[in-house]
């Protein structure tokens, strides 16, 4: 019950108070996010932890002037592969054996499986499926903020090639996915804050079939 009492508290904060999250709740809202599942275990995504305040300056005229990118105390950003190569495919698979002390024939012959598959797609669809896999963080990280009662808004109203160019995230082989803005609410600038929680009555929203 304490998860969900915490993720009924959560909203999307309008306004931020500019105060600083403490670097131990920050950690541990990115290791939640390290600790997402993705596809094939490929984690096809980083996260860029914008905590100078010229840059977050740089990013809120890209970001539809969402006061919360500049009073937000970290603003995290993630950042799907811009395509899948070789290269980053085997990188996880040799870290898994390096990891785990072995190598199994059935995960090796997934290895070629993958190879032959990815590489070879268009650069645009391999990104969209790497961005599906940052969501999964993304989601992880927005989670991990409420149960440390750190106020997040998640954000995806900005121009992702102006973000990429702001951060050189191009360069980099990345492209920004979805934006997340840490840090505490500012009450009595925020319209959304005392507003009932909306969502659909669990009956409309899950269908079981037994």
């Amino acid at each position: 019950m304490e998860l969900l009492d915490k993720l009924k508290w959560r909203y999307a904060a309008k306004a931020m108070n500019g105060e600083t999250v403490a670097e131990d709740k920050i950690e541990r809202i990115l290791e939640a996010a390290r600790l997402a599942p993705t596809s094939s275990g490929l984690q096809p995504f980083e996260i860029i932890v914008v905590k100078n305040q010229d840059i977050k300056e740089k990013i809120r005229p890209v970001a539809w002037n969402q006061s919360v990118v500049t009073e937000c105390s970290h603003l995290l950003v993630f950042a799907a592969w811009d395509t899948y190569t070789a290269d980053r495919i085997n990188y996880m698979f040799d870290l898994t054996n390096e990891i785990r002390g072995f190598k199994n024939e059935g995960w090796e012959n997934y290895r070629q499986q993958l190879l032959k598959s990815y590489p070879q797609k268009d650069a645009e669809e391999n990104f969209q499926h790497a961005a599906k896999q940052a969501y999964i963080g993304f989601s992880q990280a927005l989670i991990a903020a409420a149960f440390e009662g750190v106020d997040a808004t998640p954000m995806e109203g900005f121009d992702p090639v102006a973000v990429d160019k702001i951060l050189g995230l191009r360069e980099k082989g990345l492209r920004s996915a979805v934006l997340l803005p840490l840090g505490y609410r500012q009450e009595d600038e925020d319209w959304l804050v005392n507003l009932e929680k909306v969502r659909k009555p669990m009956k409309d929203f899950v269908t079981v079939l037994n």
